[in-house]
C-alpha cells in the first residue's frame, strides 16, 4: 500500500512540477497576458478590477510564479505532493489498521477464525469511523456507517473473488 501511495502521489508531483515549468514559461514569454489572468482570477473572487489588478501587480511583484501556483492552479507549499510523507504515513496507518485484526488471530479459537476476524474487523472500522468522526468533528453516525459498509463491502467482494478462484478458508 505504501508503494502505491508513493507512486501515485509521485505522479501527482510529477503534474505539479510541470504544471509549474508550463506557468514559468507562459511568464517569461507574456507576463502582461499572465497579469491579466491573475487579474481576471481575484476579480472572480469578488474583487473590483482595479484591486484585482492591484493585488496581482503586488503578488507578481513578489513572487510571480508562487502567485499564479497557488491562485491559478492551487499549487501551494502546504499542499504540495508529498511522496515520501505518504507513503510513511500510509504503511503506518496500514500496519497500526493490521494491528487489531492480526491479534484476534491469536486469541480466537481456530474454528470460528474466519468470523471472528471478519467481525471484530467490522467492529473495529466501525469504531475508527467513530474515532475519526469525533476527532474532526463530522456527523458520528454518518461515518461509522460509511466506514463499515463500505468495509464490509469490500471483505464481501474478496472473500467472492476468492472463492471465484477457489481461493477460501
Amino acid at each position: 500500500m505504501a508503494a502505491g501511495e508513493y507512486v501515485s502521489v509521485s505522479s501527482q508531483a510529477d503534474t505539479e512540477r510541470a504544471d509549474l515549468d508550463r506557468e514559468r514559461k507562459e511568464l517569461a514569454e507574456d507576463p502582461e497576458q499572465e497579469l491579466e489572468e491573475l487579474t481576471s482570477i481575484y476579480v472572480r473572487r469578488g474583487l473590483d478590477r482595479s484591486l484585482a489588478k492591484s493585488v496581482a501587480v503586488q503578488l507578481m511583484n513578489h513572487d510571480a510564479l508562487g502567485a499564479h501556483g497557488r491562485d491559478e492552479l492551487g499549487i501551494s507549499e502546504t499542499l504540495a505532493a508529498r511522496p515520501v510523507q505518504a507513503a510513511l504515513a500510509s504503511a503506518g496507518t496500514f500496519a497500526a489498521g493490521a494491528a487489531l485484526p492480526l491479534l484476534m488471530v491469536l486469541i480466537l479459537p481456530k474454528v470460528g477464525l474466519l468470523w471472528g476476524i471478519a467481525g471484530s474487523s467490522l467492529i473495529f472500522l466501525a469504531l475508527l469511523g467513530w474515532v475519526s468522526a469525533r476527532t474532526g468533528g463530522a456527523p458520528v453516525w454518518v461515518s461509522v456507517f460509511r466506514v463499515a459498509f463500505w468495509g464490509a463491502l469490500a471483505m464481501g467482494v474478496t472473500a467472492g473473488v476468492g472463492s471465484m478462484f477457489g481461493v477460501t478458508a
